[in-house]
């Protein structure tokens, strides 16, 4: 997940965008720690320097993307990595695990859910397959085609990753109370209808 700095074009704009990325980046952890906020900065600089913008939608937006970026981001990669497996590795057992027993499902609807190439999902279902967390059995309705199924241990693993998945987000979440929840909540769910509108 993460915002642009708007609409642009041409290297000059990818430029810009990287600019923004890396000052992001760089600081963006350490200012959500302290008192200033990278992006009220940036919001402010670009009020001295285009008064004539409402640039409100720039600052609410980077802040998404900035929390996404240098917390919610690492937070999860860690949480997984502490169990052996990557994000990607994650999201495969966890769209099997969530479909219920026998956690089971063809490679062309993981690749629908997780929208990846069916290249892509086959590389990763051969490195979870190699590593005994998901089997290859053929489709006993299509002999041509074959299902992935959790394993065992594919079970074990997804389930302790998540449980700590759960609790790192839970702690990055900590210091707001209920009403804020609802209400973070509330408008991100209204932001991501007005997008498929």
């Amino acid at each position: 997940m993460s915002g642009d700095e708007g609409a642009h074009g041409g290297d000059g704009g990818d430029r810009g965008e990287r600019g923004l990325r890396n000052e992001r980046g760089e600081q963006g952890e350490r200012d959500l720690r302290g008192d200033e906020d990278v992006i009220d900065r940036i919001a402010a600089d670009w009020k001295r320097e285009r008064p004539d913008l409402d640039v409100t939608p720039l600052a609410f937006v980077g802040r998404i993307a900035l929390v996404a970026e240098t917390l919610v981001g690492p937070a999860g990669e860690r949480a997984v990595e502490r169990h052996g497996i990557n994000k990607g590795d994650f999201d495969v057992l966890a769209t099997l695990r969530r479909r219920g027993a026998p956690y089971t499902v063809t490679p062309s609807v993981l690749s629908a859910e997780l929208l990846m190439s069916r290249a892509g999902m086959t590389k990763r279902i051969d490195r979870l397959e190699g590593a005994g967390l998901v089997r290859r059995t053929l489709d006993a309705d299509d002999r041509r085609s074959f299902r992935v199924t959790l394993t065992d241990e594919g079970l074990a693993v997804v389930d302790a990753a998540l449980t700590g998945l759960v609790e790192s987000l839970g702690d990055l979440v900590a210091d707001l109370d209920e009403d804020q929840r609802r209400h973070l909540d509330n408008a991100l769910r209204t932001l991501l209808r007005s997008r498929k509108s």
